[in-house]
């Protein structure tokens, strides 16, 4: 893992060169998603983190509404989209990234382990020969502690397994993009129970991510309004975190957080779009090939997971 004492160095000197990134969140309601622009105001230089396809199950129809919104705004800014980032492979949306990259441009990138969810996902869809499972439908792979820009920006991944095997933080600046792996103080933290999924690591991850700086912000992947909150919400803190996390605040040990994580799994219910979201997010958002009738699908295997 990463140094956090070369993160929080890469953190400060960001706060110390004015380099905080300008940061704008799309809520999609429909999948509770928050996809995010992000952007160097010196050099327009930006990224997008995971976006939305938008998909109907029940009709089988796509549309591109919620990425429209984020192209808009970005040409609206005139920003240069330089990445297209994935935290992890989705279960609960369908990734945009193809179709942004075609209109803006950019390089669709994830964490290195999204080889070993191709392999698990890859076999359980019975993908066809076409489907590498090397982690090629991507054009950049990232490793724990790598580092790049956003325009002049400095940011470092996070490898910060448990909800997956994949799911990796970006520290862009002084904020954390930090995936499914934490939610808001009041809904706590992301499940543990999918293939390969650990809550033992998800808790070290998340001590790993509230070790960053206490004023980092924090941007959440998804929000879900719990019991006696009517707003959706996005943005906290290390400090608020640490604080107030009803699942991992300080205080809180491992063993606890684990018999607590696996017996609120038990009682969860698959996410109603897991099937087709992993089946396009595997192939870093790309539908499956047509058939020789020229049609997609996309399989419901049946009692698999």
């Amino acid at each position: 893992m990463a140094d956090l004492a070369l993160i929080q160095a890469t953190n400060q000197m960001s706060l110390a060169q004015n380099k905080a990134p300008v940061i704008r969140g799309f809520f999609d309601e429909a999948s509770f998603t928050v996809t995010y622009v992000v952007h160097d105001a010196d050099s327009k230089g930006a990224a997008i983190i995971d976006s939305v396809f938008d998909f109907d199950p029940a009709s089988g129809r796509t549309s591109f509404d919620s990425a429209d919104k984020v192209i808009a705004y970005v040409t609206e800014h005139d920003l240069k989209i330089e990445w297209l980032l994935e935290t992890h492979a989705h279960a609960d949306h369908l990734s945009a990234a193809p179709y942004l990259q075609e209109k803006l441009g950019g390089k669709i990138a994830i964490g290195e382990h999204i080889v070993s969810v191709q392999q698990v996902f890859g076999k359980l869809f019975n993908a066809g020969t076409e489907f590498q499972r090397d982690g090629s439908d991507f054009d950049r792979l990232f490793s724990d502690g790598d580092t790049f820009q956003i325009g002049g920006i400095d940011v470092t991944v996070l490898h910060v397994p448990g909800h997956t095997p994949a799911d990796i933080a970006y520290v862009v600046g002084d904020a954390a993009f930090v995936g499914d792996t934490m939610f808001m103080p009041d809904y706590g933290s992301a499940r543990a129970d999918f293939p390969g999924g650990d809550a033992r690591q998800l808790y070290r991850s998340l001590r790993r991510i509230l070790e960053l700086p206490a004023n980092t912000r924090l941007f959440m992947c998804h929000d879900y309004l719990p019991e006696g909150r009517n707003q959706y919400m996005w943005e906290s803190t290390v400090a608020a975190q640490r604080k107030d996390n009803i699942h991992a605040h300080d205080g809180v040990s491992e063993d606890e957080f684990v018999k607590m994580r696996m017996a609120r799994d038990e009682t969860l219910d698959m996410p109603r779009l897991i099937l087709p979201s992993v089946q396009v997010n595997m192939r870093a958002g790309h539908l499956p090939p047509p058939e020789e009738n020229g049609m997609r699908y996309l399989k419901v295997p049946l009692n698999g997971v």
